[in-house]
């Protein structure tokens, strides 16, 4: 399913910033919003495709 494979793609990219985020990095602080906004609406996408396979058995 390739709305999962997006999904775990943004998941992975927001990795380095997430750390620099911890350390103290405000710049990656805004970075990782935004990265997670965009996980937010992929892993909507990902629901509403499983929703729709399962309405087409």
């Amino acid at each position: 399913m390739q709305e999962y494979e997006d999904l775990k793609r943004l998941v992975e990219e927001a990795d380095s910033d997430i750390r620099k985020a911890e350390g103290g990095n405000k710049a990656a602080g805004t970075r990782v919003r935004k990265q997670m906004q965009q996980i937010k609406q992929a892993s909507q996408a990902v629901r509403n495709k499983v929703l729709e396979l399962r309405s087409s058995e």
